[in-house]
């Protein structure tokens, strides 16, 4: 079994969630008393989205790199960012790290691949939905087209996260919206929606919209179970 190294506390929610979706997967896997090999660098949010909103991306870079070293030395295998909008440094985590960098977007382009779904909804932080680092990876490895909510949707669900997803804050009224922001994407050709914000799928499941969900913590967090397995 490789060791798994995570970038995480961005939020700690959602590295929580990861941190148990790894060793749940691997007790599926191995049964018995096992769990996952694996180790955490976890910064400071408050940092992380300070810079984020400054526009600030040359020292976010910085920061995750240094994370990525860290886990490096420390013996890590791979690197599994435990963040959408923190995917937007990866190329420059790879240049500067020797081992393996697990792509979320690969693994949720491939589960999206593997049900025949060609046309997609991306739901995140606006810095995801706006930026190209994740759609373009989609349509440019598999061919899928990316479609993102309308500038006023794209606020809520922006909002949403900062405001009280990240803050641990499950609202009735915030779901609702995001229902609204989802069924309005399928009556457009969405064919799926992409959960692209790791703390979304404390709001929204599979139960809550009519089209399939591609929850990109449980299907990143499975990658990296399969990764350390192969």
């Amino acid at each position: 079994m490789k060791k798994i190294g995570l970038i995480g506390g961005m939020s700690w929610e959602s590295s929580l969630v990861y941190y148990q979706l790894l060793n749940q997967l691997t007790k599926e896997r191995l049964g018995g008393f096992h769990s996952a090999k694996c180790i955490m660098e976890s910064v400071d949010f408050a940092e992380i989205e300070a810079l984020q909103h400054e526009d600030n991306w040359n020292r976010l870079s910085q920061l995750m790199i240094k994370a990525a070293q860290n886990l490096e030395q420390a013996g890590a295998q791979c690197i599994v960012l435990c963040t959408n909008t923190m995917h937007r440094c990866h190329k420059d985590i790879v240049k500067h790290t020797d081992i393996p960098f697990l792509h979320i977007a690969q693994a949720t382009g491939e589960e999206i691949e593997n049900m025949g779904i060609k046309t997609v909804l991306l739901l995140g932080t606006k810095f995801t939905m706006e930026g190209d680092f994740f759609k373009d990876y989609l349509q440019n490895q598999f061919g899928i087209e990316v479609m993102i909510p309308a500038a006023k949707d794209r606020e809520i669900v922006h909002n949403v996260i900062y405001n009280e997803l990240v803050k641990g804050k499950i609202l009735g009224h915030s779901r609702e919206q995001y229902i609204e922001i989802i069924g309005k994407a399928a009556m457009l050709g969405a064919e799926g929606v992409i959960l692209g914000c790791t703390e979304i799928p404390l709001l929204i499941a599979e139960k809550d919209v009519s089209i399939p969900v591609f929850d990109t913590t449980r299907l990143h967090a499975r990658y990296a179970v399969d990764f350390a397995h192969s």
